[in-house]
């Protein structure tokens, strides 16, 4: 995958990256933590999409342990009225209570879960409303057309203090040519 074609691997875990291909809408540009996949399908956040919204809004007793810069966060298009909390927890200790580990330190938060509970346990978090989401084949398809980059995610990607840019700094770690991509232009038409 280091060139951002998938290799037919398991997608859990790892970045979709969208591609110029994509111009418009919630995916344009867009970084996505995929969260499942499996033959019934897919599903993952959009890491680089903050809401003008606290999550004291919708979810009171959570803001005090939001990582920067604090947001409600658009997962994607579905199910807009739901909500995903992703933690980093450190270390490779056992999780705490409402906590189920995706990789490295990077997990999956249960937010009927008492924030109290888990406060202490917590390193880094964040919510977001919707997730993005893909029938069985649908992904498969959409990176077989040339829609999505896979790479892999580093455990900070889904808590980045400036997720406007995480689609460019994702591309510039990558080795190769797809490093390259870091500097199209938003509109090629513009250029």
């Amino acid at each position: 995958m280091a060139d951002g074609r998938w290799d037919g691997s398991a997608l859990a875990g790892q970045l979709l990256l969208a591609t110029p291909e994509i111009s418009g809408g919630i995916f344009h540009r867009s970084v996505i933590l995929v969260l499942h996949h499996d033959e019934t399908g897919a599903q993952g956040v959009v890491l680089n999409r903050p809401l003008d919204a606290p999550v004291d809004a919708v979810l009171p007793g959570w803001q005090d342990l939001l990582t920067a810069p604090g947001n409600l966060f658009q997962g994607g298009p579905v199910q807009l009225d739901s909500a995903i909390g992703l933690v980093t927890v450190p270390g490779p200790e056992t999780p705490p209570l409402g906590v189920k580990r995706l990789f490295g330190t990077v997990c999956v938060i249960d937010l009927d879960t008492p924030p109290q509970l888990v406060a202490t346990g917590l390193a880094g978090m964040r919510v977001f409303a919707g997730y993005a989401g893909w029938t069985g084949g649908q992904l498969e398809s959409e990176i077989a057309t040339g829609s999505w980059y896979v790479v892999p995610a580093e455990s900070a990607d889904a808590f980045s203090d400036d997720p406007e840019h995480l689609w460019v700094r994702v591309l510039r770690r990558q080795p190769g040519e797809l490093a390259w991509m870091s500097t199209y232009p938003p509109d090629p038409d513009l250029n």
